[in-house]
C-alpha cells in the first residue's frame, strides 16, 4: 500500500516537473473552477516539485487567477440569467446582500478559513454588487493562509506515509480549522446570514 502511494506521488511529481511551473499553475487554476479536484494534494505537489517558496507562489497566484475567472464568469456571463432565477429565493438574496455589504476584513476572514466553500464565495461575489477592488484585495490576502494551510496539510499527508505521527498533527490542525469555521458560521448566522 505504502509503495503504491509512493509510486503515484512520484509519477505525479515527475509529470508536473517535466511540464514546468505553468503546469502547476494551470492545475491550481483548474481546481478553482472545478472544486472537486483535491486542492491540498495539488498544492503539496507544487511544494514538492518547485520547493516551498516557489510552490507556494505558484499555488497562490493560480488560486487567485482561478477565483478571478469564476468571479468574472458570474459577474459578466451568468449574472442576468441566474439573477432572474434566484431573485425569488430569500436565502440566496440574503447571502448576496451580505456579500455586497460585508466589510473587506470580514470577507478576507471568510476567504481565509480552509473549510469555506471558495467556489460558492466566488459565485456569490460575482453575482452580487460587491466592488471588484474589495473582492480582489480580500482574495489576495485571504488566499495566503489557505495556500499555506493546505500546502502544509498536503505535504504532511505525503510525509505521513513514512511517519504516522504526522497524521496526529494533521488531525489536530484540521480539527482546529474546522472548529474555527463552525464558530464563524454560527457568528454569521447570529448576524442573520445563513
Amino acid at each position: 500500500m505504502v509503495e503504491t502511494i509512493e509510486k503515484i506521488i512520484s509519477s505525479l511529481t515527475n509529470i508536473i516537473e517535466s511540464l514546468g511551473p505553468l503546469a502547476g499553475l494551470f492545475v491550481i487554476v483548474l481546481e478553482s473552477i472545478i472544486p472537486i479536484l483535491p486542492l491540498a494534494a495539488i498544492i503539496a505537489l507544487n511544494n514538492i516539485v518547485f520547493g516551498p517558496f516557489f510552490g507556494f507562489l505558484i499555488s497562490w497566484v493560480g488560486t487567485i487567477i482561478g477565483c478571478l475567472l469564476s468571479f468574472f464568469a458570474f459577474r459578466l456571463g451568468f449574472s442576468n440569467k441566474l439573477y432572474r432565477r434566484t431573485k425569488t429565493d430569500g436565502k440566496t438574496q440574503k447571502f448576496m446582500k451580505y456579500i455586497t455589504k460585508v466589510p473587506a476584513s470580514r470577507l478576507t476572514l471568510l476567504i481565509a478559513i480552509p473549510f469555506t466553500p471558495a467556489f460558492a464565495v466566488n459565485i456569490a461575489a460575482g453575482l452580487s454588487k460587491i466592488s471588484f477592488k474589495k473582492y480582489f484585495i480580500s482574495i489576495l490576502i485571504g488566499k495566503i493562509s489557505i495556500v499555506y494551510f493546505w500546502g502544509y496539510i498536503g505535504t504532511s499527508l505525503i510525509e505521513s506515509v513514512k511517519n504516522p505521527i504526522i497524521l496526529i498533527r494533521i488531525a489536530i490542525m484540521v480539527g482546529i480549522a474546522y472548529s474555527l469555521s463552525l464558530f464563524i458560521q454560527k457568528y454569521l448566522e447570529m448576524k442573520g446570514v445563513k
